[in-house]
């Protein structure tokens, strides 16, 4: 395998131009170099033939698996997709696209999962030993005009895109200015200032953005800050009374102990942060004292002391 769900270093320095073998051999490399060009990793990996949507009209007499979507092999290909599966690629695919891509292998993970766990394949927690084992992961390739983007579940490639658009690495994480607020503490802030609020998707995107952006390192772990938080959404979305819904206190309390690497906030994390939280809200906006307003008010402060 070579990607696997543990956090990995804030930056990898590849050549300018490199395959996906490449990709999975650089990342077990000199981890700890820092790099402005070329490559993100999120663990997902997609295969390079398109998903096979399953029939609308075909009467579910079975589990949809793996093998019946997407050209993999072995044990995966037999596994039924999983809503935890699902719930995972959607996070990967944000955090890299800022989007979960239209058709692409979250979306169709997304629709097999719900299918079976309304047939009764799966449950809505299930995850399939060998996503829960080895992850999904999501590779970004910056090279000299366009970005390829790799998906991957268990190490088995899902999906592949090129887009034409090339896209930076974040700044080098782990390193903190003494004094200063760091994504942690303001995510901490949040579980006080917004904590009786719901969870939804829009604090799910803001709270993974801001641990990539804390870690530097894209790879979604379960348990983590963000798996909690995609999966306090999601559930959230099947309950009908706010009390039995999932709070930002439960998901964001001791934020900082939970994230691999901090940092301190600046102004373009917050800007990433908010961008984040809005494109995932109806109403394009971020929420009076959630994750957004929290890491801006840290930003601020920094600015303040620095300055």
């Amino acid at each position: 395998m070579c990607v696997t769900l543990l956090p990995l270093p804030a930056s990898i320095s590849p050549p300018s131009l490199i395959s996906c073998n490449c990709i999975c051999q650089k990342a077990q490399g000199d981890a700890r170099s820092n790099s402005d060009n070329s490559i993100v990793l999120l663990t997902l990996k997609m295969s390079q033939a398109q998903p096979r949507r399953p029939g609308a009209d075909d009467q579910q007499q079975q589990p949809i698996k793996y093998g019946d979507l997407f050209d993999v092999l072995g044990d995966l290909a037999q596994k039924p997709i999983a809503p935890e599966d699902a719930a995972m690629m959607q996070t990967a695919e944000a955090t890299i696209m800022g989007r979960t891509q239209k058709g692409g292998p979250a979306a169709v993970m997304q629709s097999a999962a719900a299918r079976n766990e309304g047939a009764g394949f799966v449950g809505h927690r299930d995850v399939t030993d060998v996503a829960g084992d080895q992850g999904v992961t999501v590779t970004e390739t910056d090279v000299p005009g366009r970005r390829i983007i790799t998906e991957s579940v268990g190490g088995q490639v899902v999906g592949r895109h090129e887009e034409p658009t090339p896209v930076s690495l974040a700044p080098t994480a782990g390193r903190v200015e003494q004094g200063a607020i760091t994504i942690g503490e303001a995510l901490e802030t949040t579980a006080q200032t917004a904590g009786d609020k719901p969870v939804d998707q829009s604090d799910a995107a803001a709270i993974q953005a801001a641990e990539v952006r804390a870690t530097g390192s894209t790879v979604t772990t379960p348990g983590g800050l963000a798996a909690s938080a995609q999966s306090a959404a999601a559930h959230n979305e099947t309950v009908d009374r706010d009390e039995d819904k999932i709070k930002l206190s439960q998901v964001l309390a001791g934020a900082t102990a939970k994230l691999a690497a901090d940092k301190a906030v600046t102004p373009q994390d917050a800007e990433g942060i908010a961008s984040a939280e809005q494109r995932n809200n109806p109403n394009v906006d971020t929420h009076p004292g959630g994750v957004a307003a929290s890491v801006a008010a840290a930003a601020r402060l920094n600015e303040n002391v620095n300055g």
